[in-house]
């Protein structure tokens, strides 16, 4: 059996989480966005307290790796510098906001997400600590499979709309007033009983048979959902792709030196705003069919003391003798961090090599198990393979 340590908790830049490389220092930047001087200062702060590696996050959040217990004092103090602080570790938890990162100058998009940070910041609700919204407010939604319990989003005649997750439709509401909806919705969550120990989601809650109050449920459809986003030139900039999500802090210099600023996303993909070509590096992936985006794979050992093995060399010797249409996550454990949902194809690392679940996420029951890691590099077939 796989067993690991539930942690039932994120980690922050002011409560960091210990890993098999020292301290991870997660930092949200507000509205999803890091300004040029915040980007290469983070760069900065990567090589000087930690190991000079940088994660993005299924949340569109960044972690600086490796920072020692002396180093995250001093790393804090610069942090906060570069306005990228909250004031407390409570406050930091609940600005939790994922951003789609296509807006251009002068759409609602990143004048929502400030007001909805500043709403959350000044309310102080006892949300479950993965509780989290999303500012999606295109003519096609970006973030439909990004983790979210309350949604902002268009309807698909035009205005905006408050949706909770786990239902199809949403309530119509003012430029005005949609934070304020947000929140109320964010409200009845808790007084209806939506947390349980201080976890639990809204699509969990609706599932199992909670029922929005009319005046927050409404009846407006959003807007289409868009198709999986891949690198390549957009009207804001260039989107960029990271092996497994991850890039140095030498990578990131060189990006945000290229930028007006930076913009996170969900994909574990950078958009660089104001770029009309994409840009070259040996760490950033810029064609949309390069085999390594096919693969999602944790830290793995020894990074992670939880993993049982190398996911990401694994997800390297595997990415280009898998289908362009093939979709791997690769688990370390049954946590499934990196990927919490179904794939198509999972590899979970355990004791006994690897167990093979198809179209689930990384708990679930395998199809195959004890897989062992050459013979899958030299017949990667089998995952494929009807059993």
């Amino acid at each position: 059996m796989n067993r690991f340590a539930i942690k039932g908790w994120c980690p922050g830049a002011l409560r960091p989480m210990r890993s098999g490389d020292g301290l991870v220092v997660r930092i949200r930047p507000r509205g999803g966005r890091l300004s040029q001087a915040q980007a290469l200062g983070i760069a900065e702060l990567s090589d000087r307290f930690g190991n000079g590696r940088i994660d993005l996050t299924n949340r569109a959040n960044l972690q600086i790796r490796g920072v020692d217990d002396e180093g995250h004092a001093p790393l804090i103090e610069h942090l906060a510098r570069l306005g990228l602080l909250d004031a407390d570790a409570q406050s930091e938890a609940l600005r939790n906001i994922v951003v789609a990162p296509f807006w251009l100058k002068g759409e609602d998009t990143p004048s929502l997400a400030a007001e909805l940070e500043l709403a959350l910041a000044a309310r102080h609700l006892a949300l479950p600590v993965k509780f989290g919204f999303a500012v999606d407010c295109g003519a096609e939604r970006a973030l439909a499979a990004a983790s979210a319990d309350i949604r902002i989003e268009r309807g698909m005649k035009g205005g905006l709309i408050v949706r909770a997750d786990g239902t199809l439709r949403g309530l119509a509401a003012t430029r005005s007033d949609v934070v304020k909806v947000a929140l109320d919705l964010a409200e009845w969550f808790i007084a209806s009983g939506g947390t349980t120990d201080g976890r639990n989601r809204m699509a969990a809650h609706i599932a199992a048979g909670a029922r929005v109050p009319n005046d927050l449920a409404g009846s407006v459809v959003p807007t289409p959902v868009m198709p999986q986003p891949r690198p390549g030139l957009h009207a804001a900039g260039a989107l960029v792709g990271l092996a497994f999500g991850q890039l140095s802090a030498a990578a990131l210099r060189a990006l945000a030196i290229e930028a007006d600023g930076l913009r996170l996303t969900p994909w574990r993909m950078l958009l660089v705003e104001g770029l009309r070509e994409m840009p070259e590096g040996d760490e950033i992936v810029t064609r949309a069919d390069d085999p390594i985006l096919r693969v999602v794979a944790c830290s793995g050992a020894p990074t992670c003391p939880e993993a049982h093995a190398d996911t990401r060399a694994l997800g390297v010797a595997l990415a280009s003798q898998l289908p362009a249409d093939a979709r791997l996550h690769l688990s370390g454990c049954a946590k499934g961090c990196a990927h919490p949902g179904p794939a198509p194809i999972t590899l979970v690392a355990t004791t006994h090599g690897f167990d093979l679940i198809r179209n689930g996420s990384a708990r679930e029951a395998p199809v195959l198990r004890g897989l062992d890691r050459d013979s899958l590099v030299a017949d990667p077939d089998v995952l494929r393979r009807i059993v």
